[in-house]
């Protein structure tokens, strides 16, 4: 993947909304190595969750799959027959990328890509989906359909992967949280320009949720067994599964 350095925010540049365009896709894994604590640990269990739930004649879902590192390690994760990962991503200057990558990569799963809107996208046979810090680019009101349409189109005993940025009920804990989360920052590089640029322009962008709150929405979708399992400052990642 690319190795470029992510200096988007390194100079003034005015209010702009963050978007997933073509220069945070130039410099994608560059970014979310220095902006998510604990990104290597869930990109490795994901592969580790891959190998023990994917299931034969399936297909395994990335929804939002940027620069396609979730389908490639589900690819390498997984030893069922008959599987297809699929990843889509409504930019298409990621998929772009994302292709690319693919291509580059050894994997013995056949991965498609599909540029489109994960909310109107059909699910069938799923066994494994994953939603790598994307639920919280999806509008509030969205993110109950767009589970429940997962829920509908997974297999019995499928596995549902969710990692998100958090908020924080407690005000104290919510800044610590942040001030924290901005230190991460610095010490991987980022001055304190960008990062109050990069936060300019996530705002209302990037709308983050309590644990809580997640938690009780997949609930309410239906999947059992909910639980977060992996959490390093305000960054955490669930699993939920769908009964057998």
């Amino acid at each position: 993947m690319s190795n470029s350095n992510d200096n988007i925010y390194a100079q003034p540049i005015g209010h702009t909304p963050f978007k997933f365009d073509k220069r945070v896709a130039s410099v994608f894994p560059d970014m979310i190595q220095r902006s998510v604590p604990g990104y290597s640990d869930v990109m490795h269990n994901i592969q580790l969750l891959a190998a023990k739930y994917v299931q034969p004649k399936s297909n395994c879902y990335d929804l939002g799959c940027s620069l396609g590192a979730v389908c490639l390690a589900m690819s390498c994760g997984n030893t069922q027959p008959n599987v297809e990962i699929i990843g889509i991503d409504n930019s298409t200057a990621m998929i772009e990328r994302c292709q690319n990558n693919i291509d580059s990569y050894k994997h013995s799963t056949p991965i498609k890509l599909v540029t489109g809107d994960i909310l109107k996208h059909s699910y069938q046979y799923a066994s494994m989906v994953v939603l790598n810090y994307t639920l919280q680019f999806i509008s509030l009101e969205q993110r109950e359909l767009l589970l429940s349409r997962v829920y509908q189109g997974m297999l019995p005993g499928g596995i549902l992967v969710i990692s998100e940025k958090l908020h924080f009920e407690d005000p104290f804990i919510n800044q610590l949280m942040i001030d924290l989360h901005h230190q991460f920052k610095r010490e991987n590089g980022y001055s304190d320009l960008e990062i109050s640029q990069k936060r300019n322009a996530l705002e209302n962008v990037l709308v983050p949720e309590t644990m809580a709150k997640h938690i009780e929405r997949l609930q309410s979708s239906g999947f059992e067994k909910v639980n977060c399992w992996n959490q390093q400052l305000n960054f955490a990642s669930f699993i939920a599964f769908k009964p057998k």
